[in-house]
């Protein structure tokens, strides 16, 4: 009892030191605090950034671009230029040969003491014997005046006049006819006869040709070549144009082939829009020519051109043509100012 009496003495006399406590104010209520922007998400920017295209090397829309989409155009329309006359000329020589290997002339010279008359019948009967032959005809007085007439002058009388008589003979199947034979037989039957199947003039026509496009495709290794070495040209102006990007891109890492490959991508697009406009103004050129020659026909000019070409307009192979130089040139453009972008960084490294 003594001790919890001490105890209760103590606690007492300790509740009368301690201070008495402080009156708490009350809180004040806080505002509630604005709600700020929502933070950018950043993985959708990073998704943007992906989107959006990545920056050329090659300046789009440069002037020297400009120019070098000109001249492919021009070099392209003089290349399908020659693709379309090189066409028109090799349809109308192979037109030619085939008239003439259909066709067969007899010539009976007019000898004294001898009835010309008698010697065409001859001829008619001799040569109707062969087969593969489909028509003999002798050609009258009046069709052989008409072939005298631009040398001799009108009103001929072929009576005084050794005029020798033709037959024209029609050949249905050159391949079932053995001229040979027919050529002996004749020289051997008929007095003063002697057979032309117009060998001369089918070789001079195929030499003819075959120099056509010798020619025309001498004209397209130069056209191309020009345009060729304007790629080069301008390949070059646009790598000093851009000599500190690309030199940036070369000495950080960047591989040859990835740098060709973006001048590969500029230029093939001004290769392709410069042979396109090319293509399609050759494309119309010949249309125009073509409904030229038809509405001015009967003048004396067209009619020259009409009696050695034909009808003067190309045919589908040619303009199968015109879509091959297109293409070879947007191939050619490409090609070549890779190759000289890869020149450039050889000569860097």
């Amino acid at each position: 009892m003594a001790q919890s009496d001490e105890t209760d003495k103590k606690q007492a006399a300790a509740a009368e030191v301690r201070p008495p406590r402080r009156m708490e104010r009350p809180k004040k209520k806080r505002k509630p605090a604005p709600k700020s922007a929502p933070k950018p998400n950043k993985v959708a920017e990073g998704d943007d950034a992906k989107l959006r295209p990545a920056a050329a090397i090659v300046p789009p829309q440069a002037v020297a671009g400009r120019a070098l989409t000109l001249v492919v155009a021009i070099m392209s329309f003089l290349a399908c230029l020659t693709v379309g006359a090189v066409s028109v000329v090799w349809e109308a020589a192979d037109a030619w040969q085939n008239d003439l290997v259909r066709e067969i002339t007899i010539q009976i010279r007019p000898t004294e003491g001898v009835d010309m008359l008698r010697e065409i019948d001859k001829a008619v009967a001799l040569a109707q014997e062969f087969p593969g032959i489909d028509s003999v005809r002798a050609m009258s007085d009046a069709e052989t005046k008409e072939l005298l007439e631009p040398w001799l002058g009108e009103g001929l009388q072929l009576d005084g006049l050794p005029v020798p008589r033709l037959i024209q003979i029609t050949v249905g199947d050159p391949a079932a006819l053995d001229l040979a034979q027919l050529r002996l037989m004749v020289s051997e039957t008929v007095t003063g006869a002697s057979v032309d199947d117009h060998s001369i003039w089918t070789s001079r026509l195929s030499a003819m040709a075959g120099a056509v496009v010798v020619g025309g495709f001498a004209i397209m290794v130069l056209v191309l070549g020009s345009m060729v070495l304007s790629v080069v040209f301008a390949t070059q102006a646009a790598m000093a144009g851009n000599k500190d990007v690309v030199s940036v891109l070369h000495f950080v890492g960047a591989e040859d082939g990835f740098i060709a490959r973006e001048f590969q991508r500029h230029f093939l697009v001004l290769g392709l829009k410069g042979g396109v406009s090319g293509g399609v103004a050759a494309i119309l050129s010949f249309l125009l020519i073509d409904l030229f020659t038809r509405q001015s026909s009967g003048q004396a000019g067209t009619d020259q051109v009409s009696a050695l070409f034909g009808g003067v307009s190309v045919s589908l192979p040619g303009y199968f043509g015109v879509f091959a130089v297109v293409f070879l040139v947007a191939i050619l453009t490409a090609l070549t100012s890779g190759l000289a972008v890869k020149a450039h960084l050889a000569k860097v490294d």
